[in-house]
């Protein structure tokens, strides 16, 4: 008789903080990095103490699946049908709107088993100062639609969540082969109209190079969702990580996260790329000179490590006439990025207003000749 196979590990329990005075949720407050009860306005400061080192994760024993069991977790989540986003479910909920594009989603009962995230940099912008961030941002389009400005400033809610991404740490040593060149200036006897000229004509001398150059990498910054377009997270850069904390649930209390949906391994090939751009610029530094030539560059990666982080964004989606835009705001610096319609009439109206200065100026020019 075949033995019964074990049961699936089941989902990690949801958090709650309940308030000490009413029994409501606490959520995260990002003014006085409390936990706050919206319910009867209780506050509380979060547990506090010798908070523990940030501990990066072997890459080695993640790709060969043999990261401690302490190191992952199952959550309930479900992807967007519309967005792909990986939305997290509490245990209570059933539906819910997606953050990345304001579609409905309804929970499955699939759970998801990922790594675990490492750090978290908690909200430091309150959702009106998201909201605030936001308005003047769309105050300074002025092609955009003088209606989605208005529909912006009603002070619809806003989403905060926690984007995933991965960081990377690795020593490289790096090897080359190239050419220096040095500029130099000779001498020239050219023909003009007739006449000879001398002219200084700028000539290059090159010479073989070989060397070496290392760099230890800490924390390349990779994002690893799908969601959202990259040029908005790369709009939303620069992220300052020295204020990371060791993950705690606490900081996400009122506030949504995303799992990740770009594998680890995915995430260190894009890791790889920004990291071999910087050794190319390290490589033609080492090589000096007024130009340089690279040949063959050979590099050696050791003590790779990574972690898994949770960066915060302010997000909205609007539905305005029938299209969806959205915009995201950097919850540590305010700095806004998002989609813009364009107001047809406010179009015209420019290119109108420019041909007829341009009739104008031409009008004048040719008055006073």
């Amino acid at each position: 008789m075949s033995a019964t196979p074990p049961s699936p590990p089941a989902p990690e329990e949801t958090h709650r903080f309940p308030c000490e005075q009413c029994g409501a949720d606490y959520r995260f407050d990002p003014g006085n990095a409390t936990l706050i009860c919206d319910h009867c306005g209780h506050a509380t400061q979060m547990q506090s103490g010798n908070a523990p080192v940030i501990r990066e994760l072997d890459f080695r024993k993640a790709l060969n699946d043999q990261l401690p069991a302490q190191d992952m977790e199952e959550t309930r989540v479900t992807a967007c049908p519309n967005c792909a986003a990986e939305v997290a479910f509490d245990a209570a909920a059933h539906a819910t709107e997606c953050p990345f594009c304001a579609t409905p989603v309804v929970a499955d009962t699939g759970t998801h088993r990922h790594i675990k995230p490492r750090a978290v940099l908690p909200f430091a912008l309150r959702e009106r100062a998201a909201h605030d961030a936001m308005s003047n941002w769309l105050g300074r389009l002025w092609f955009a639609p003088n209606g989605l400005k208005e529909y912006a400033r009603k002070g619809r809610k806003m989403s905060g969540i926690y984007v995933p991404y991965w960081t990377y740490d690795a020593d490289t040593k790096t090897r080359y082969t190239g050419q220096r060149g040095t500029v130099y200036y000779a001498t020239k006897t050219v023909m003009v109209d007739g006449k000879r000229q001398q002219r200084q004509v700028q000539k290059i001398r090159w010479s073989p190079v070989a060397g070496r150059v290392g760099r230890f990498f800490d924390d390349v910054l990779i994002l690893a969702s799908r969601a959202l377009p990259k040029s908005y997270t790369d709009a939303l850069e620069p992220w300052d990580l020295s204020h990371l904390q060791p993950y705690s649930p606490e900081f996400l209390a009122g506030f949504g996260a995303e799992g990740y949906t770009i594998a680890v391994d995915d995430g260190y090939d894009e890791a790889r790329k920004v990291m071999d751009r910087i050794i190319e610029r390290d490589v033609r530094f080492d090589i000096g000179g007024d130009r340089q030539q690279i040949h063959q560059m050979s590099t050696k990666v050791s003590d790779v490590t990574f972690k898994h982080i949770l960066l915060p964004v302010w997000m909205a989606a609007y539905k305005y006439r029938g299209k969806t835009y959205r915009f995201v705001v950097n919850g540590q610096s305010g700095k806004v990025q998002g989609e813009r319609p364009w107001s047809t009439w406010k179009i015209v109206f420019a290119v109108l207003l420019g041909a007829i200065l341009a009739g104008m100026i031409g009008f004048l020019i040719a008055q006073n000749q």
